[in-house]
Parts: C-alpha cells; structure tokens; sequence
C-alpha cells in the first residue's frame, strides 16, 4: 500500500445512485475547491486508485510541461 498511497487520509466518501460522491471538507479546504471547480479524475485500474486534481492545476502542468517541451526540442539539431 506504501508505493500506492503517499499521502494524508480525508475520510470517506459514499457513492449514490446516480455515481456521485461528495469530496470531503477538508481536502475541499486544502485545495481551495469553491463550487463550480473542475476535477480531472485519473484511475489506475489496476491498482484500483482514483486520484482527482484541480482542472486549473493540471492546466497549469500542461503548459509547463508544454513550455519545458518547446526547449528541448529547440536543443535538437534539425537535419
């Protein structure tokens, strides 16, 4: 569990009927969730994980990752 699991337990959520599920009110407060938020949802389903992120925060690593591209390709010689 150790490699799956590095972080700080929020509680407890309950899926109803229609698949939803409330986060809890601290991780709420944590990552500075208002109503409205945009959650990314990942899985790993073979470990059976779920793991959400703030639309805004994944937004923010794209294009990080986007800008840290541009320059690696701009090292490589062009034929």
């Amino acid at each position: 569990m150790n490699s799956i699991f590095k972080g700080k337990a929020y509680g407890t959520a309950t899926v109803g009927e229609r698949g939803q599920f409330v986060i809890p009110s601290g991780l709420r407060k944590a990552l500075s969730l208002k109503p409205g938020d945009q959650i990314m949802v990942f899985a790993k389903l073979d470990k059976r994980v779920i793991s959400l992120m703030p639309e805004k925060d994944f937004s923010h690593f794209l294009e990080r990752a986007s800008k840290l591209i541009s320059k690696l390709e701009n090292k490589i010689p062009r034929k």
